[in-house]
């Protein structure tokens, strides 16, 4: 690549097609209605709701707080779950019917995406989130069910969320936009050891960044862009808005344009069982030499350690 005064970078991963998330907190259900969140003295939950085709559900969640950090040899952090509403758990058919709830009013911190959430006697706290993980990657519209339906994501934890960082810049000598970023807990970064060939993590620690673009040549609105699994050992993740082919089964093989956008938005579930957090930002100004001699700064200072995102000089 050349060298020049701008910033670019090499992607050695582009986009993967959504898939299964290796994280416990995903509800079996999606596009579900009526939605209630309780919590007894005991530390389980009990989330109600009524399916899509009408049938009534109740869950009980328990035996999982926060997330560890990366780690081969220690188990993420998982819910235990009883899809019978307390019977395979404590042989009682009628056991979500008197439970007990103890959770009070929410008084932590702001989450995106939310859908229910409350503060535990233990001053923990637990939440529901949803959106819409598996939409169609460059800027598709969704043309199978699963892929426009919203998922529910519970959590539970105390003390801070996970960190998502999202910046955008000039890439390619100036000739494409890109964003970069990173993802952390507790002060280390995030990401996990195993991933299939097209990106998906395959452990219970990897994480994907759903990157979205906003006002593009997709469309109004936001329009999914990419999936970017975070890498291993940093936690950073980059993209650039670039031609690119669709994937096998989408419904065009044509090259989908570079679809820069005035504003981008990155998504992920949180690490372990911990709340999925969003962050928007502004596409990069054009022709403004200050702000892309702080971006090189800001990436190198991000970025150091990753040799998948390589800026140009």
């Amino acid at each position: 690549m050349r060298r020049t005064g701008q910033l670019a970078v090499v992607l050695l991963l582009l986009v993967l097609p959504a898939g299964r998330a290796a994280a416990s907190n995903i509800l079996p259900d999606t596009d579900v209605k009526s939605l209630t969140l309780a919590v007894n003295a005991h530390g389980y939950a009990l989330v109600s709701y009524v399916t899509s085709s009408g049938k009534p559900r109740h869950l009980l969640l328990w035996g999982a707080l926060n997330s560890n950090k990366p780690s081969e040899s220690v188990r993420q952090v998982r819910f235990q779950i009883d899809y019978t509403g307390g019977y395979t758990r404590f042989r009682n058919g009628s056991y979500w019917k008197t439970f007990k709830n103890k959770c009070t009013r929410y008084t932590g911190p702001k989450l995106a995406l939310l859908v229910a959430a409350c503060r535990a006697p233990d001053g923990s706290y637990w939440a529901i989130q949803s959106w819409q993980r598996n939409l169609p990657l460059l800027g598709f519209d969704p043309w199978k069910p699963a892929q426009s339906a919203y998922e529910f994501h519970l959590s539970h934890w105390t003390g801070r969320l996970a960190t998502l960082e999202l910046f955008s810049h000039v890439t390619y000598g100036g000739q494409f936009q890109g964003v970069f970023g990173r993802l952390g807990y507790d002060g280390a970064p995030v990401h996990g050891f195993h991933a299939a060939d097209i990106g998906n993590p395959d452990d219970s620690y990897g994480r994907n960044v759903y990157i979205d673009t906003y006002g593009s040549v997709y469309g109004p609105g936001w329009k999914r862009e990419s999936g970017i699994l975070v890498h291993n050992p940093t936690g950073t993740y980059c993209h650039s808005f670039v031609p690119q082919k669709p994937f096998a089964g989408y419904p065009s093989q044509e090259q989908r344009p570079p679809a820069p956008g005035k504003r981008y938005r990155a998504t992920v579930i949180g690490p372990g069982v911990t709340p999925d957090v969003q962050v928007v930002a502004s596409a990069p100004p054009s022709n403004d030499a200050g702000y892309n001699a702080r971006l090189r700064a800001t990436f190198d200072k991000v970025m150091t350690g990753d040799a998948r995102c390589v800026a140009e000089r």
